[in-house]
């Protein structure tokens, strides 16, 4: 079935239908790459000839959303090395530093791609309100950052840092909390661009944390699982299809077993029912099923999608990857 039919139940003003497409981490760093500034530049060219045809087309109103985690790590890198030279900042300006850097190469490519005569594209810089008592807060558990020795773990403690033990990579990493996305800060910015006519990037490694604090806004030291974040601001803007773009061709159980069995159309219920089994780990493939089936079940004729960005137009089509939709 062609997206256009995920669009039928709710359409903007021009009658065509709201997209969401979640960029995965392949998209801007390729595996086997350092990650230098021209690498990840050559990747993003590469994501948007590959999203040119469709989003550049016109046939949708278009958010997209991506990843982050290289960048901030980087970031947090030299922040630690050039302390003595330059103050560190803490956590939240380096996801809002990240967010300005990939949106721009997302900008740059994306508007070389869809041509002259292609949708403009613009950037925003997003903050997600999270809850201060959200347990994650109490438990952090995303990694982030770098492997450090023993020296440099009691070193990262006497910072505050909580410091978790890897004993496949023989390091430590730190962790830090990932609370629950509860409200998009700039929606209705991303919304007035939209009916605008622009191509919006928003949302970035999903979106800068943060929390009220008295009459005013504080950055929290957090990140936020952006498939989890993508799926907050879909449903926040009445989106019809969520599109979760990553390294593999669609949702398997069984995953890496000699059963291993890719999930074309599946139903909510069938999808819940292998997470429930523990199908998909929690650090990968979890939060992206989560974030569909969040999403689908938020209203009548949605469809969420996750696939491969290789193949990006079929998925975009409804015609790859692992497809949920919901009744109505």
């Amino acid at each position: 079935m062609a997206a256009d039919a995920a669009g039928d139940a709710s359409r903007s003003r021009d009658g065509r239908p709201t997209w969401v497409v979640a960029l995965g981490g392949n998209a801007i760093q390729r595996p086997g790459t350092r990650g230098t500034y021209a690498d990840q530049m050559d990747a993003v060219r590469e994501t948007a000839r590959v999203l040119a045809g469709i989003i550049g087309s016109g046939r949708a109103r278009v958010v997209i959303t991506h990843g982050n985690g290289p960048q901030v790590g980087a970031i947090l890198l030299q922040n630690e090395l050039a302390a003595d030279q330059v103050p560190p900042v803490p956590l939240d300006a380096c996801g809002a530093q990240s967010q300005g850097l990939l949106g721009y190469l997302l900008a740059q490519a994306l508007t070389t791609a869809f041509g002259p005569s292609g949708p403009p594209v613009v950037n925003v810089l997003t903050r997600v309100q999270v809850d201060p008592g959200d347990p994650a807060f109490a438990n952090p558990e995303k990694p982030i950052g770098r492997y450090y020795s023993d020296a440099q773990a009691e070193e990262g403690r006497r910072r505050g840092w909580t410091m978790r033990h890897d004993a496949a990579r023989g390091g430590w990493r730190r962790v830090v909390a990932s609370p629950e996305p509860r409200t998009i800060l700039e929606l209705d910015a991303v919304r007035t661009l939209l009916d605008a006519g622009f191509v919006v990037v928003a949302g970035g490694g999903g979106g800068v944390p943060v929390v009220r604090d008295g009459d005013a806004w504080a950055g929290a030291e957090a990140v936020i699982d952006k498939d989890l974040a993508s799926a907050l601001l879909a449903d926040a803007l009445g989106a019809d299809g969520l599109f979760i773009l990553t390294d593999v061709e669609a949702v398997a159980v069984d995953f890496g077993k000699p059963g291993q069995r890719f999930l074309g159309e599946v139903g909510i219920e069938e999808l819940r029912r292998h997470q429930a089994d523990g199908q998909f780990a929690g650090g990968s493939m979890g939060p992206k099923v989560e974030a569909v089936l969040r999403f689908v079940q938020g209203g009548p004729g949605r469809l969420g999608v996750i696939g491969s960005l290789d193949a990006a137009a079929e998925v975009l089509a409804g015609r790859a990857g692992t497809r949920v939709r919901s009744e109505g």
